[in-house]
């Protein structure tokens, strides 16, 4: 029996990137549809490229115009060398010539960074997907003047596959957790919020005809006419390093692969948390176990078919089923249905439900009670199975003797 920690989940995003131009100019075209899945490094928007490549072109001249006239500067210089060597020209004006070539090569340096300042900008014009994701909603269309670094991004890309799913627990599981992880990731399950609550069993087999659910992956199963989503195989893959001391909660975030876009970012979920599994447990349905003055008991079975009142201890509910810390053992048969009318020492038979009390061909003095076995899971309730052995039975109609 899964050892689990119910909670209420978010899925987020792995990645979220707000795409912004980084130059200004006219959107010349759309590369991909709202909505799309895209690659990272595929081309998603492009601008007007004229006026960038006039301005490359330019720094290009200059770049070209600079660098003739300090070649030209150099050659002064190697002459003036010569003839302030041989004592024939001033000391200033030989260091006013070798000043010149310094400032000429200076201005070299300043116009090739422009050069590559202007052919970076154009490069600006084509804006490419950062991540791999799914596009959100256009904020810009084909002719719209994009300016850089504008407050609204052109479009918003959320990486979803993987995905993350963000959820609180309480503070007082955090060592028990630690320890669990330790020794192995954590696995988690999520369902829809619509559907079964966290922590339901679903071993249970399928109804006749139906197809049963796969073991991984996403299923989709009806639960009141609406749709159970269920989306296994997340690990633990974060946990915050502090306790919230307004709530007494810890953040937790798990993995998911959601390679089928099963969760949705934004998408409320019901987390099941599965700490570990405790193989020998004792396990009835909850219906079985009542409560007294005395505490928590269950109406054994015993073989001559008559029952008695035990008491027992409740280690902790897993959904529609309780696991027993002390009072029974597995293979036992319980009572599931109609307590009131028990008590101890009653003789009773077992037959489908709707043979209850006061149906024709049964006596006045009748008891009604359902049975199953402890420690058997995922027979449906108000069913009897032939050839059961054990439990998965439950019934109404008896006599007491």
């Amino acid at each position: 029996m899964p050892v689990t920690i119910p909670a209420v989940g978010t899925a987020e995003p792995l990645v979220t990137v707000q795409v912004r131009a980084q130059v200004t100019g006219q959107l010349s075209r759309v590369h991909f549809a709202e909505g799309q899945e895209v690659r990272k490094g595929d081309t998603l928007f492009t601008l007007d490229s004229r006026p960038f490549e006039a301005a490359l072109r330019q720094s290009e001249a200059v770049l070209a115009r600079d660098t003739a006239q300090s070649k030209n500067a150099k050659s002064q210089q190697a002459r003036y060398k010569e003839l302030f060597d041989k004592g024939l020209i001033p000391r200033d004006q030989y260091e006013t010539q070798d000043a010149t070539a310094a400032a000429l090569d200076a201005t070299l340096a300043a116009d090739q960074s422009q050069v590559e300042n202007a052919r970076l900008s154009l490069q600006y014009t084509v804006i490419k997907a950062p991540v791999s994701g799914r596009t959100g909603a256009l904020a810009v269309h084909e002719g719209d003047l994009v300016r850089a670094n504008d407050a609204a991004p052109l479009v918003i890309i959320n990486q979803v596959a993987p995905i993350y799913v963000s959820f609180s627990v309480p503070g007082r599981y955090l060592p028990e957790i630690r320890q669990e992880q330790a020794k192995r990731p954590l696995q988690i399950h999520v369902r829809d919020s619509q559907g079964d609550a966290p922590g339901t069993p679903q071993t249970a087999p399928p109804p006749p005809g139906s197809d049963p659910a796969p073991a991984n992956g996403t299923s989709a199963s009806g639960t009141k006419g609406q749709p159970t989503l269920v989306q296994e195989g997340g690990v633990v893959s974060f946990i915050d390093n502090a306790v919230d001391p307004t709530t007494g909660t810890i953040k937790l975030k798990g993995t998911f692969s959601n390679a089928d876009h099963g969760l949705w970012p934004g998408l409320f979920v019901q987390v099941t948390l599965v700490l570990s599994t405790d193989p020998t447990a004792v396990v009835v349905p909850a219906a079985a176990v009542q409560a007294s003055q005395a505490g928590q008991y269950v109406f054994v079975v015993k073989p001559d078919r008559t029952v008695e009142m035990r008491t027992v201890k409740v280690g902790r509910q897993q959904g529609e089923e309780m696991v027993i810390a002390d009072g029974l053992k597995g293979g036992e048969e319980v009572v599931t249905d109609g307590h009131l009318r028990l008590n101890p020492g009653a003789r009773i038979t077992t037959g489908t439900r709707g043979q209850g009390a006061g149906a024709p061909g049964q006596g006045g003095g009748e008891r009604g009670g359902g049975e199953r076995g402890a420690g058997e899971r995922g027979a449906p309730a108000g069913t009897a199975e032939p050839g059961d052995s054990g439990g998965g039975r439950r019934g109404s109609g008896g006599s007491q003797s």
